[in-house]
């Protein structure tokens, strides 16, 4: 069940990556971030009110309003550093944020994978970084996009780390969710108004990208829906498994560029690809 929920995981957020990565094309990152989050909790909002989530309010769901915090710092970060470029670095370097989870797993819930895990793990995350195309030759890259990409991986691990721990049942889960979302546009919708106090824009050219709702809902609702099946996998099975598992979304995210944008895979992306199956399998099987 934890490798089911965990692949699952890394689908949902390469897909939501991939789509998010379209719209910041032609939409301001910050304001892809506040408007797909907001559908994302109002769809949630109803959710929580049709299965009763408010009853399963107590202190856990802080963990929530933590994630709720660090998330779109982290994600804004992301997108600035892929801005900068180049993301043949930025996308492999974006992966350590699995060191956060996998540590909470070793260090604070005593958990010891067994051999074959181990190896998994170790082919697994070779493999997620090599699927990002790291760029081995080229111009420098800026110490800004480093230290940028650094703070976005240790942002999205935290969350990882952080939602698992934000309920114990589906309906708690539900309410988690909500509040996290709520938390995710009170902070990017802060920062997208300070942003415009400085001269910033909101919105493209053509006004509101009414068009483009449908791909906002869905990278909204992926987005939610890829950090209920990673507490789900971290509840049911060791968090390290969980983790890297979840963190091969940069695999999902080239192949749908490829499928969609008929971008070709470098040698090295699908050497990478294959070396995260071979993982996931080692690790499924473990």
């Amino acid at each position: 069940m934890t490798a089911f929920f965990a692949l699952a995981t890394s689908l949902l957020w390469g897909l939501a990556d991939f789509g998010g990565g379209l719209l910041t094309r032609r939409t301001p990152a910050l304001t892809v971030v506040v408007v797909s989050q907001t559908i994302a909790a109002a769809v949630l909002g109803v959710v929580v009110v049709a299965t009763g989530g408010w009853t399963e309010a107590g202190p856990r769901l802080w963990f929530a309003v933590a994630a709720g915090v660090v998330g779109p710092v982290a994600l804004l970060c992301f997108y600035k550093a892929l801005a900068l470029g180049p993301m043949g670095v930025v996308s492999p370097l974006a992966t350590l944020s699995v060191a956060v989870p996998v540590g909470v797993g070793l260090l604070l819930l005593g958990e010891r994978p067994g051999i074959m895990q181990v190896a998994g793990i170790a082919v697994a995350v070779a493999g997620v970084v090599l699927a990002g195309g790291p760029q081995l030759r080229g111009a420098p890259v800026q110490r800004r996009t480093i230290l940028l990409t650094l703070v976005a991986a240790l942002g999205f691990g935290t969350v990882f780390a952080l939602i698992a721990q934000a309920s114990t049942t589906v309906t708690g889960l539900f309410l988690a969710l909500f509040v996290q979302r709520v938390t995710n546009v009170a902070v990017g919708g802060a920062a997208l108004y300070v942003s415009v106090r400085r001269g910033g824009q909101a919105l493209p050219t053509g006004g509101f990208p009414w068009a483009s709702l449908p791909a906002l809902a869905f990278v909204g609702l992926a987005d939610v829906a890829a950090n209920g099946t990673y507490s789900v996998a971290a509840q049911h099975g060791p968090v390290t498994v969980a983790a890297v598992l979840a963190s091969l979304y940069p695999v999902v995210t080239a192949v749908a560029a490829r499928g969609f944008l008929s971008e070709r895979l470098r040698a090295v992306q699908a050497a990478g690809a294959g070396l995260a199956l071979v993982g996931t399998l080692l690790l499924a099987t473990g």
